[in-house]
């Protein structure tokens, strides 16, 4: 509070700051709480699609407003980021009879044909190296090795975040960027994977060999009864294999650890290499999803250099509209 020489109080002059100030701050504040209550609503109130994955995404460019910077907002940024995500990933599977209408499913398949010399790569692997109704110790490595890739990404942000915190805007841009483009795919083309395609009888027959779900049948093994509910968890929309965005963020992940020092680089290229081949030998991806894939990452590197530049100036805009939302 403020007062004048002769002791009256002016404070009526910094009422419509201190008015802009909580406008702002209360209206980026409720644009996060909108981008995070949207997804959880959106099935049990009926909201429409468009507007709740527009608030989700809102969500991290509204934090950006109301907390300074810190690694604490940083993560909560990609936290909010991987949410939008999700709830983007999940709505095509919303109603499963509409999607698996429109499912692609036999083009993948004539090319990987084509690419395994008749046969599909899968089948392939399966029949060298796989024992029908058995799960073989490196197939297990394998299934682990699938299961681990849940964290790869993430874990990769957030070693440079805490490691290299000056690439972590690049680095974290790139990850996820590659995750909302193969999102965009998934609205517009979905396409089953092998084990689908398999299950439909348009692979295997008399005179082939079918496309054993290897992951599917160890994770009954390994984890019982919590089986089912983990697979709910993680397999939101099962009509969702092309572009791999396994590989895809694994192949990002290695070239982004690859700038951080040859040992993490090391690391990073030899996890997605052989978790390209888990997805092909374990019926998860067609060999052509990986390719596909591999062509988004390297797309998504290329453009990230041009968008660096509005990318900073849409930052500078957010932080200058941080100041304003407080004292300082």
């Amino acid at each position: 509070m403020k007062w004048d020489a002769q002791g009256s109080q002016c404070a009526y002059i910094y009422w419509p700051r201190l008015r802009a100030q909580k406008a702002i701050r209360l209206g980026a504040w409720s644009l996060v709480a909108a981008g995070v209550a949207a997804p959880v609503l959106r099935k049990r109130v009926k909201l429409p699609k468009g507007p709740v994955i527009t608030s989700a995404a809102l969500a991290p460019v509204a934090l950006q407003v109301v907390l300074p910077p810190s690694k604490l907002r940083s993560a909560a940024t990609v936290g909010l980021q991987m949410w939008a995500y999700l709830a983007a990933y999940e709505m095509p599977y919303d109603d499963p009879q509409e999607l698996e209408a429109r499912v692609h499913v036999d083009y993948p398949v004539t090319i990987d044909r084509f690419l395994g010399f008749g046969r599909l790569p899968s089948q392939r692997l399966q029949k060298w190296f796989a024992r029908p109704g058995k799960i073989n110790p490196h197939e297990r490595v394998l299934v682990f090795c699938h299961w681990v890739w849940f964290a790869v990404p993430h874990g990769t942000v957030a070693y440079v975040l805490f490691r290299h915190p000056e690439k972590f805007p690049s680095a974290a841009a790139r990850i996820y960027g590659v995750f909302d483009a193969g999102a965009v795919f998934y609205w517009v083309v979905p396409t089953a994977p092998p084990w689908y395609a398999a299950k439909l009888g348009r692979v295997g027959g008399e005179d082939d060999l079918p496309v054993r779900r290897m992951m599917l049948e160890y994770g009954e093994e390994f984890w019982g009864e919590r089986w089912g509910e983990l697979y709910d968890v993680l397999g939101g929309n099962p009509l969702a294999a092309m572009p791999s965005l396994h590989f895809a963020t694994s192949l990002m992940a290695a070239r982004v650890l690859a700038e951080t020092g040859p040992i993490a680089g090391a690391i990073g290229w030899t996890y997605a290499s052989t978790l390209g081949l888990a997805l092909v030998y374990l019926g998860e991806h067609y060999a052509v999803d990986l390719i596909a894939g591999a062509a988004l990452t390297e797309g998504v590197r290329r453009v990230a250099g041009p968008l660096s530049r509005p990318a900073r100036a849409l930052t500078s805009g957010l932080d200058a509209l941080r100041g304003l939302a407080t004292d300082g």
